[in-house]
């Protein structure tokens, strides 16, 4: 069968490659660039727990930790008033991973030439694009300009992707949602590892978010009125040394005592502690959509698909979730094809989930920007408790906002009522919890770090710590367990936990191959198992 055809090598089309080829599946990577990846420190990215454990097991934990920083901790101040203070334990999985978006890009190319099974083709720009039944012709110009042929085609082209205009697919949206001026700067500031949001941080208004790097690098994003406000390089450097100034003196000894260090300020005569500028730009957020996300054997994902990412969401965030939730269907397509139900599915459940992300953003954004204040006050109670929560929700991954997504009306879900489902805490069509799990080799390991090959299957055993390893497997539901998980329509791995939470022993949980559960069953129930990873595969299970 033919390769998959990924277009455009930035990290959700990288990914993308990868996951397929850890799956078995060969693609070819078109890159209209040259392959090199330009150094921007002020171009960042936050990963939340989801994306950056897929990352990891794509081979790249190695850079999330030496270029990334864990917060410590997240403030969000209005003037001088702290409204939130949210502590992050050391190691905690739920502090967002930020890094530079060139290393992680870097990376994700390294490992991808380690892979026998993908290629990568640079300096081919993308002209043409023909589908039949079989696959997907696509005709290159440049250097290397041939045609290719593929069993499926993913464009992960960005924005002004080339594969969504060939495909005719509409982007409509909102243009310059938020406008901030970006810099990256090495400094010391009052809060080390702390991520900071500071709002009306003067008698002008405005905000300001500060997130740390490694090395003691800080990007600092301005958010800039409505408008198409020129930042000139003035400019920007008076927003640094007036935003450095201000948090010296709110958080500082006063500098009369001897202890300052840094220089006059611009105009207010407040000291600016020494920094380096090592990187500046302006961000400009729009929300767009594609009105479709499949057609035939093509794809979007990434920003070829949607753009997002005002009040804290991040666009990277959605676009590597694309590329988990494509990358194990259509490894199950090349290899052992599947109902179009399947393939359906991607654009069911991403394009809903990134629609519903919209939608709470846009909503929200009127009422929690200043021009909305007075009318916020004026509806709720304890409004700017609620706001400074919905931003903060934003930021580290929580609620509407930025939670990750939940498949609840996924196409592929059993049917309500077919099956006896078990009360856990997480919902199906939910992440699941990433508790500790025992392997069916004795390991010990966590429950997310097994994702990506095929189902899960989960036994909730309380006490599986004190079983001979020699004997597990053969010790009490496991031989009924292990056998219905080998009958399963799909590639299955059996996991043992001492539990799970709001799980009663003895339960058995079915987790989807990007982290989703399918359902939670009391017991063995080798019958409702098969027909769940039945429905899984796009089956006709109830319908």
């Amino acid at each position: 069968m033919d390769p998959v055809i990924v277009v455009g090598a930035g990290p959700v089309g990288l990914s993308l490659a990868l996951a397929l080829a850890r799956r078995g599946v060969p693609s070819i990577l078109l890159d209209e660039t040259p392959g090199t990846e330009d150094t921007r420190p002020a171009r960042t990215a936050v990963l939340r727990q989801d994306t950056a454990g897929f990352v990891g097991r794509l081979g790249c934990g190695g850079v999330l930790e030496s270029a990334g920083a864990h917060w410590s901790g997240w403030r969000t101040v209005r003037r001088r008033r702290l409204l939130e203070h949210v502590v992050f334990e050391p190691g905690a999985a739920a502090s967002p991973l930020h890094l530079p978006q060139h290393a992680l890009t870097r990376a994700l190319r390294a490992a991808l030439t380690r892979e026998e099974l993908a290629r990568i083709v640079t300096g081919g720009r993308l002209a043409e694009l023909e589908q039949d039944e079989h696959g997907v012709s696509a005709h290159t110009r440049g250097p290397n300009g041939t045609w290719w042929r593929g069993s499926y085609l993913v464009g992960c082209d960005g924005p002004r992707s080339t594969v969504r205009k060939l495909l005719d697919i509409r982007f409509p949206g909102r243009t310059a949602v938020e406008r901030h001026a970006v810099a990256a700067l090495r400094a010391e500031l009052p809060w080390p590892g702390e991520a900071l949001l500071h709002r009306s941080p003067s008698r002008h208004g405005g905000e300001v978010c500060a997130r740390p790097l490694p090395d003691g690098v800080w990007r600092l994003d301005w958010l800039l009125p409505p408008g198409r406000e020129l930042v000139t390089p003035d400019a920007l450097v008076a927003r640094i040394r007036d935003t450095l100034a201000g948090w010296a003196v709110d958080a500082l000894p006063d500098p009369g005592d001897g202890t300052g260090t840094g220089r006059p300020g611009r105009g207010a005569g407040r000291p600016v502690p020494p920094y380096e500028l090592l990187d500046t730009g302006v961000h400009t957020v729009h929300h767009r959509l594609a009105r479709r996300w499949r057609q035939g054997r093509a794809f979007l994902a990434g920003d070829a698909a949607h753009l997002v990412g005002a009040l804290g969401t991040q666009g990277l965030d959605e676009g590597l979730r694309d590329a988990e939730n494509l990358a194990w269907k259509l490894a199950l397509a090349w290899h052992q094809g599947a109902p179009e139900a399947l393939l359906d599915s991607y654009q069911s459940e991403r394009r809903g989930a990134v629609a519903a992300r919209l939608r709470a953003a846009d909503r929200a954004l009127p009422l929690l920007r200043e021009r909305g204040a007075a009318r916020w006050r004026t509806a709720l109670p304890g409004a700017v408790r609620g706001r400074t929560a919905m931003l903060t929700d934003g930021y580290l991954g929580r609620g509407p906002l930025g939670a990750p997504p939940v498949y609840a009306r996924s196409p592929l879900a059993p049917p309500a009522g077919q099956t006896a489902g078990a009360p856990v805490g997480t919902l199906p069509g939910a992440p699941v919890a990433d508790v500790p799990v025992t392997a069916a080799d004795g390991s010990v390991t966590r429950l997310r770090d097994r994702l990506g090959q095929g189902l899960l299957v989960l036994l909730v055993a309380p006490g599986t710590g004190v079983w001979d390893r020699r004997h597990w497997r053969s010790a009490g539901l496991m031989p009924q367990l292990t056998g219905a998980a080998e009958a399963l329509p799909m590639d299955a791995e059996v996991l043992v936990a001492e539990s799970y939470p709001g799980a009663a022993a003895h339960t058995v949980l079915l987790v989807r191959p990007d982290g989703h559960l399918v359902t939670a069953l009391p017991g063995v129930r080798p019958a409702e198992l098969h027909a769940c990873a039945e429905a899984v595969r796009g089956g006709a299970y109830g319908r």
